[in-house]
């Protein structure tokens, strides 16, 4: 193998940078030449790349978003542009490709693999939903945005006796929701995978107000319903005056911590590996802190379920 190929897809997330990196100067350091694409699967379509040296990739661990750009393609998920992508990449004699992204991702590098490309995949989303590995490139970070805008919130939510409703970012799973729920002493977190009772919510804001609590905080998984919607629903908050918050993009942007950065340099030199040891198809995953490779298709064909005694925490810790 001398020449391999990258690129980032999806939903950016920080860390993206440092898979680059790492990916990228792991490469070189073993005689490869790195191409990196542009937009994602945009473009490798539109054959928009350029050859990464060390130097490219200098100074950009610390950076959010990703140097390489990210987009959603539509057309690439058509069988046609599947096989255009494929022959691209044998012309200019590519042989392996580095996907970073999700499992949407994934399942369009599964593709060029059964066309013949080895593909390895980084999992980078802030949403931390990919089977099978404990964490995803991205999450941490998202979590302590989230939770630094949280606990501003609670100052001023004890200073004027309220409730805040905040919505953070889950469209189908809630892991950012329950983590800053647990670590900002939320009295109640709703994620889309377990079901909520607005009566049941309505008692808690009511015994909390009867025990003396000036001050009140619902953690919304953006996939439950709008924290507008929530508001508007509740109608009867206990006395407590609701306000709205919604964190939205801020939650993707900023430096990297240190957890992510750490996580991306890992991950990107097993994908390297991965490709250099003739493997295709798999997913570089982070279990029980080692980063080990198992099967792309892990991804989506297996579901990541939250964690039970931390949703019972919630319980527990919030009367």
């Amino acid at each position: 193998m001398k020449k391999i190929a990258i690129l980032t897809s999806g939903g950016d997330a920080p860390g993206m940078n440092a898979a680059i990196r790492a990916v990228t100067r792991s490469a070189i350091g073993r005689g490869l030449t790195v191409y990196g694409f542009m937009r994602g699967y945009e473009g490798l379509l539109d054959r928009d790349f350029r050859v990464l040296s060390a130097r490219d990739v200098g100074g950009i661990i610390h950076r959010g978003g990703t140097i390489l750009q990210t987009a959603r393609s539509d057309r690439f998920m058509e069988s046609f542009w599947q096989d255009r992508a494929a022959e691209f990449l044998k012309e200019e004699g590519i042989e392996g490709l580095v996907v970073i992204g999700g499992d949407g991702s994934f399942r369009g590098a599964a593709e060029l693999a059964k066309r013949g490309i080895s593909v390895v995949g980084v999992p980078g989303t802030i949403d931390n939903d990919i089977a099978e590995t404990d964490l995803t490139i991205g999450f941490r970070t998202a979590v302590e945005t989230a939770l630094d805008a949280v606990k501003r919130l609670r100052d001023t939510a004890s200073s004027h006796d309220r409730l805040f409703i905040v919505e953070v970012m889950g469209r189908r799973s809630g892991f950012i929701a329950l983590e800053v729920g647990v670590a900002s002493g939320a009295e109640a977190v709703l994620v889309p995978e377990v079901p909520f009772s607005l009566g049941m919510l309505n008692d808690k804001l009511h015994a909390a107000r009867k025990k003396g609590k000036t001050h009140s905080l619902i953690i919304l998984a953006e996939g439950v319903m709008s924290a507008q919607e929530l508001k508007t629903q509740l109608k009867d908050t206990g006395g407590y005056e609701a306000r709205v918050t919604v964190l939205g993009h801020i939650q993707r942007g900023g430096s990297p911590c240190s957890v992510d950065i750490i996580l991306a340099s890992q991950m990107g030199k097993c994908a390297v590996d991965a490709l250099l040891e003739g493997e295709t198809a798999v997913m570089a995953a982070s279990r029980c802190g080692k980063v080990q490779r198992v099967p792309l298709s892990w991804s989506w064909e297996r579901r990541k379920l939250l964690d039970p005694d931390l949703m019972e925490l919630v319980e527990v810790l919030s009367i």
